[in-house]
């Protein structure tokens, strides 16, 4: 009985030790031994397991403990409605990229296919003409059916060219090129807000605004809504939403600006204005005007092949008739060769874009300028950066424009991009 006793109170006294212990790795890493205890008829043996070391547990125990809002657990649960509208969105702009890349394709072989046709009957009609012209002193030739054939087809070959003209494929091709291009860009955003995590409302809605904005600058449809193609001025393609920053008070975080850096991104504001988008505009307005003759002389002549070979043989001399019928025929080749084979719509629509992406920097680094409260604009270091890259410029290189142009103006002579 005494060594029951002597059990008990020894057992009550580790007890009290481990709960005033201060440290739960301590009591994680101990194991208790009790010595034999031995009675005169026999030797009682207690055997008490070894508590085994299970750190990993308490600290789980521990943390369990810390709720979900407290300043231990900093992670914020993301808006489940802004989640699932961002994938929505995602899938929506995968099927527009999909969408964009095939009709892009087809309009691009709409552009080969009509040319090599066009051409292809426009010779044949001149062929026929001067056949026919050869022929009409020959009695019993077929020239009523050789004249009526090259008129036929010289017809066809000027209502063909002047919808060709209207529409102009290799220009299409290049808008759809354009638009999959920045879809791909606006996929890769969105599936960056996802994948960092706690993605807003307002960061759905700005990708809405993203993909509407694309819509209108680069529609699918070619009835009601379909680009002019030859428009009285040029204006720079705008595929972005219109920003809209609200004022308020400045703070005492700079979040990466200074008045140099601000001083620096008016240059280059200044730069990209002067230089870079007058000279696309510039080379739009050459393109836009040799692609409206070309549009006007291709049908024309065409046009002047038809009247050629139906008068062949018709008055007493049919020398005009027949320089018309031949001639006009291999001079709208060329001409259709040059403006179609050689996608002068392309070109313009090229130049139109070129001159839309310098607007959007100028746009961007103003809206950043003019909003009051730095923690709303992006940050300034990372900002400079992002515009050295699409400039294709390092940071001192930029540097050095904006301190060029700080000192000469607008006679300034150095663009401000160097990839195109």
């Amino acid at each position: 009985m005494a060594t029951i006793n002597q059990v008990s109170s020894f057992l009550c006294l580790h007890s009290n030790i481990s709960s005033s212990s201060s440290s739960r790795r301590d009591l994680a890493r101990s194991s208790i031994h009790f010595p034999k205890i031995k009675t005169k008829n026999s030797t009682l043996t207690t055997l008490i397991p070894k508590i085994q070391s299970n750190i990993g547990l308490v600290e789980e125990m521990e943390f369990s403990r810390i709720s979900p809002n407290s300043k231990h657990n900093p992670k914020v649960s993301p808006d489940p409605k802004a989640m699932e509208k961002l994938y929505v969105l995602l899938e929506a702009v995968l099927d527009r990229v999909e969408m964009h890349k095939n009709v892009g394709e087809q309009r691009n072989n709409w552009n080969s296919l009509l040319l090599t046709s066009i051409n292809t009957i426009t010779l044949s009609a001149a062929t026929m003409a001067g056949i026919a012209s050869a022929i009409t002193s020959l009695p019993g030739a077929p020239l009523e059916a050789l004249k009526l054939a090259s008129t036929f087809m010289y017809l066809a070959a000027t209502g063909m060219l002047i919808i060709m003209n209207k529409i102009q494929p290799s220009q299409l091709a290049e808008e759809q090129r354009n638009a999959a291009r920045l879809l791909k860009k606006l996929e890769s955003e969105i599936k960056t807000k996802i994948a960092i995590g706690n993605p807003t409302l307002s960061d759905v809605n700005e990708a809405m605004k993203k993909v509407l904005a694309i819509d209108r600058a680069y529609p699918l449809p070619l009835i009601g809504v379909m680009l002019e193609k030859f428009p009285a001025k040029v204006e720079p393609a705008v595929w972005w939403p219109e920003k809209r920053r609200t004022s308020a008070k400045r703070q005492d975080d700079k979040n990466g600006w200074s008045s140099d850096l601000e001083e620096e991104m008016r240059e280059i504001t200044k730069v990209l204005e002067f230089k870079d988008k007058a000279d696309y505009l510039r080379l739009g307005e050459k393109a836009l005007k040799l692609n409206k003759g070309l549009a006007i002389a291709g049908p024309l002549l065409t046009g002047l092949g038809a009247i050629g070979s139906a008068f062949l043989a018709s008055s007493p001399d049919n020398s005009w008739a027949m320089v018309l019928g031949v001639m006009g025929g291999a001079m709208a080749s060329v001409v259709n060769t040059v403006q179609h084979g050689g996608q002068v719509g392309m070109v313009f629509e090229m130049y139109r874009s070129n001159a839309g992406f310098f607007r959007m920097m100028e746009e961007s680094i103003e809206s950043n300028l003019k909003e009051r409260d730095l923690e709303s604009r992006e940050n300034g270091e990372v900002f400079e950066m992002k515009v050295a890259l699409q400039l294709g410029r390092s940071l001192s290189e930029l540097r050095d424009v904006a301190a060029l142009s700080s000192r000469l103006g607008s006679d300034i002579e150095e663009f401000g991009s160097k990839l195109f």
